[in-house]
């Protein structure tokens, strides 16, 4: 792998560009110090731009970029092509740039992949301030210095360009527009992400936040800026939003259909590895929490500010499972139990497993913090749900011998109509986000 600045072409001493030292200046959720930046000859910002055979379009693009920087910007800056295994002129062209250009170096990667560079190039940047815009500048640069403001202040961890915001002016076809709200609706949904957009390709994360998360997201795609922001989140870190004016690229190279299916096996992924403690959250969060709460309260209450209508979904799905697993445990206790025992220790079983998947997915408490008091709570509700059924079993002994279908049916109709009363006291009682 090589490096390339003004000079021309040097070798990358390491031998693999993540693993360059990183010499942080500034510590977490404080302002920069850009007075010990100028003297210590680093710049503030370090602009990645991603490029894939983009030969035609690289030096207009770029130029453009530094002009606006040099003029605009009120800081010092760097701008990073990072060239990802192009196989047609685009790396001639970018070396010449860095050549001809101050402020411009070039990064090629043998691998494919704007996650991969992005991960690459800005673990290995010496810039307090890190961003990355697709090579197209889709997005109207008056945006940049408001994108890196409140990381430069220390208000933000994050920041990202939106064009989802009622402010933003876009221009773009019907199908890219359908596509881009369906997508972010499947993320609040499902995962209960808050950030409105997650694929616009204009972002800024701060270094020494970007080097805690970056070694724990795996995806090489397009993916990535999802993995990092639905990361974020979970460790309760703060994110910006920037409307943005955004112009779509009718020569864009992006197969949406097969970007999209990619995303949804992503989102399969990064739940599976969350939910199976790939992804130490409780460790991040210890690292990453600032502010006012503790480390411990913080890392509970983060993820809770989620949407209704993703609560309820999460909910639904949850529960949908519980009573499934209901029933299997009630017909299998009925083999050596009667039926008010068997429906006891079922539903006691499945009340532990479904207030801890709640705790977790629906409401996005995460941490230890409050877990005993959530589990005794929960079963409070447990013992309201016991009640409904019991007394449904109650009832039917006026039946004459009804049968195990007959008893299973109208447990899981009680239990359904008990779902109700369960999401509300977990919502607004076991669950409910303190002040």
């Amino acid at each position: 792998m090589t490096l390339t600045d003004r000079t021309g072409t040097h070798p990358d001493p390491s031998g693999a560009l993540g693993a360059v030292a990183v010499q942080p200046v500034h510590r977490p959720g404080t302002a920069i110090d850009l007075a010990a930046l100028n003297g210590a000859g680093v710049p503030l910002l370090d602009v990645t731009v991603p490029v894939y055979n983009e030969e035609k379009d690289l030096e207009t693009c770029v130029r453009r970029l530094d002009d606006y920087l040099a003029i605009q910007f009120p800081h010092t800056y760097r701008i990073t092509i990072a060239d990802n295994a192009s196989t047609d002129a685009t790396l001639r062209v970018a070396e010449r740039l860095a050549r001809e250009l101050e402020h411009v170096r070039t990064v090629h990667l043998d691998e494919k992949g704007r996650g991969n560079a992005l991960r690459r190039v800005w673990l290995a940047s010496d810039a307090p301030i890190l961003a990355y815009m697709d090579v197209d500048l889709s997005t109207d640069l008056n945006a940049l210095a408001p994108l890196v403001a409140p990381l430069v202040s220390g208000h933000s961890d994050l920041a990202i360009g939106t064009r989802l915001a009622r402010s933003s002016r876009v221009v773009r076809g019907p199908k890219r527009e359908f596509v881009s709200r369906s997508y972010n609706l499947l993320l609040h949904s499902l995962m209960g992400a808050r950030f409105s957009d997650a694929q616009c390709g204009f972002k800024a994360i701060r270094a020494d936040v970007a080097q805690q998360l970056l070694p724990h997201t795996l995806d090489k795609a397009w993916f990535f800026d999802t993995e990092l922001l639905v990361l974020a989140e979970r460790c309760g870190l703060r994110c910006a939003e920037v409307p943005v004016d955004w112009t779509d690229d009718p020569n864009s190279k992006v197969d949406i259909v097969r970007t999209a299916a990619e995303d949804l096996r992503g989102m399969v992924r990064l739940t599976s590895d969350m939910a199976r403690g790939r992804i130490p959250l409780a460790q991040l969060q210890a690292a990453l929490a600032r502010g006012p709460l503790p480390a411990g309260e913080r890392a509970a209450e983060a993820g809770r500010r989620q949407s209704l209508l993703g609560q309820l979904v999460r909910f639904g799905a949850i529960g949908a499972a519980s009573t499934l697993a209901y029933a299997a445990l009630f017909l299998l206790g009925r083999v050596f139990m009667d039926a008010q025992t068997a429906n006891f220790v079922a539903l006691l079983l499945t009340a532990i497993t479904n207030t801890a998947a709640n705790r977790r997915f629906t409401f996005g408490v995460l941490g230890s913090a409050r877990l005993a008091r959530h589990h005794a709570e929960g079963l409070i509700v447990f013992g309201i749900g016991w009640a409904l059924t019991a007394g449904a079993l109650f009832w039917m002994t006026s039946i004459p011998t009804p049968g195990q279908w007959i008893e299973l049916t109208v447990l899981t109709l009680a239990n359904l109509a008990a779902t109700a009363v369960k999401f509300l006291l977990f919502r607004l009682w076991v669950f409910r986000r303190r002040a």
